[in-house]
């Protein structure tokens, strides 16, 4: 039954957004878990959807806002209301689809359930919103350039930095794409996406081909674990980007194949469908549950060749036999900073110090696990971030340290629909504002 509370919505995604902030929870499980178990109407799903990544996405912009119409800091709001706050600004300046009357109004009966006593603050603070949200203040560009554009596109201000030293002229744009909603990507099983595409369309579901990835399909849906298909294993939800990962390591039928870093199993499942499950895949996470994960995504698929391994990959060469693998996938653990759509609340939580910290961990597997490849073999690295302390500079020093490998072109392996994505360098690259995909970053080598 669904639900008749008109704060159905709303409440769900302030409780999400609570536990993302309060518990460090990732918002795409956490948010996947309250639809779940909600009797919501499929309308009011996707306004909570929309809710929990607007507010996660907008959060920089909202609270400078927010200082500056309650004349005093969001840090000094109890957690609740600052919430409560974030999403009913959110709503009264960046989501057109709800008239401002009625975000005050919501919002005040939000108030009124968390913190009674709060309800006229948030009244006062939103109804001024309202009357001027036309004319809302953001720093002067002229006076500080680098806080206006973290300001007035919700990004942290060293991120910024970074990324108009790396970017110039388009940092605007890629500051942009990264708080539009990320499109739902499924990957039908090899050679049928258009018998899925046939049997969603069928449904009533909106579905388009993708643009690059052979197996992609765009979608419609708030719930992708809902639509025809998902019970029976004919796709799995996998970003476009991400799909190109298992054309550029190419696994052929009868191969032994290392997924080094794999939960929770996508890249493994496709490697095992483009290798028509014949052969092995050893598919290690450092975790049983990411172990557990794996092999739950293997079985839903009906994938016999992935094999689980609970491993950490920084050790894989005290673990695993030298020379025993023909391809090794390394998609190694990363900042993430290229998937700010999907995961907004990742912008928050990163800090310049990670990126060097990522860095020597992503060496210290690569260092692991480059002995196991056989001569002749292949391996990938990616990530799907945009810091070259992560992508280059790692890669650089890696091919440096291992003169027996030869570095590959992408452009020569991936499907002739991705080849526009490779770089002058060879490298698989991808970046929100320009390809409308994730931000991804691939290399392949051989072994001499």
């Amino acid at each position: 039954m669904v639900s008749a509370d008109p704060l159905a919505a709303r409440a769900l995604a302030l409780d999400v957004l609570m536990r993302v902030e309060g518990l460090g929870s990732h918002a795409d499980a956490t948010l996947a878990d309250a639809l779940a178990s909600a009797r919501l109407a499929v309308r009011d799903r996707a306004l909570a959807s929309r809710l929990v990544y607007g507010t996660l996405a907008w959060q920089g912009r909202l609270d400078w806002q927010l200082a500056r119409l309650a004349d005093r800091d969001c840090a000094s709001f109890d957690p609740r209301i600052r919430m409560t706050l974030r999403l009913g600004l959110y709503q009264i300046t960046l989501l057109d689809r709800v008239p401002p009357h009625a975000a005050v109004a919501t919002s005040v009966d939000l108030a009124k359930r968390a913190v009674p006593a709060a309800s006229r603050l948030v009244n006062a603070v939103l109804r001024r919103a309202a009357r001027e949200r036309g004319s809302l203040p953001l720093p002067d560009p002229a006076a500080d350039p680098l806080e206006h554009l973290a300001v007035a596109f919700s990004h942290p201000r060293w991120l910024v930095e970074r990324w108009r030293r790396r970017f110039g002229d388009d940092v605007r744009d890629l500051l942009a794409a990264n708080n539009e909603a990320a499109p739902t990507i499924l990957r039908a099983r090899p050679g049928e996406r258009d018998a899925l595409v046939s049997r969603l369309t069928a449904a009533g579901i909106a579905c388009e081909p993708g643009r690059f990835a052979p197996d992609a399909v765009r979608v419609q849906a708030a719930d992708p674990h809902a639509l025809p298909g998902w019970s029976d294993g004919a796709f799995s939800v996998q970003e476009e980007a991400s799909q190109l990962v298992a054309w550029l390591l190419d696994p052929r039928p009868g191969m032994r194949v290392l997924d080094a870093c794999a939960a929770p199993g996508g890249k493994s499942a496709h490697a095992a469908e483009r290798m028509r499950d014949e052969g092995t895949i050893v598919a290690g996470d450092r975790r049983r549950r990411g172990a557990a994960t794996i092999a739950w995504n293997a079985a839903r698929l009906g994938l016999r060749a992935i094999r689980p391994l609970v491993m950490d990959a920084r050790t894989a060469d005290a673990t695993l036999a030298r020379g025993s693998f023909d391809r090794i996938l390394v998609d190694a653990p990363c900042s993430g900073l290229g998937t700010l759509r999907a995961h907004p609340e990742i912008r928050w939580r990163r800090t310049p110090e990670d990126l060097s910290r990522l860095a020597t961990t992503q060496r210290r597997i690569l260092d692991a696990v480059t002995p196991l490849l056989r001569p002749g073999g292949a391996i990938v690295y990616s990530t799907c971030t945009l810091t070259d302390e992560e992508n280059a500079g790692v890669v650089d020093r890696w091919l440096a340290a291992h003169p027996t490998l030869r570095r590959e072109r992408a452009d020569e392996i991936v499907p002739p629909t991705a080849r526009t994505l490779v770089d002058d360098d060879g490298a698989l690259r991808t970046l929100p504002h320009r390809h409308g995909l994730d931000g991804f970053f691939a290399v392949r080598a051989r072994r001499a």
